[in-house]
């Protein structure tokens, strides 16, 4: 008799690496362009953030 193949493939001994390990390997291996991107991320939210806050601002009667 011939061996059958298994269906299901026999599962690994550690579980996957979890998408923040995954992200901070990338950004290990990137380097400048990941904290070029952060930059510019953090620069635009808090920008959209102060525009938010200047637009709502209350006014004051004079």
């Amino acid at each position: 008799m011939q061996d059958e193949p298994q269906s299901t493939p026999p599962t690994p001994s550690s579980p996957p690496p979890s998408f923040v390990k995954q992200a901070m390997r990338n950004m290990v291996r990137k380097g400048r362009q990941s904290l070029v991107h952060f930059g510019l991320t953090a620069v635009g939210f808090l920008g959209f953030i102060l525009l938010v806050a200047w637009l709502g601002r209350p006014t004051l009667p004079q």
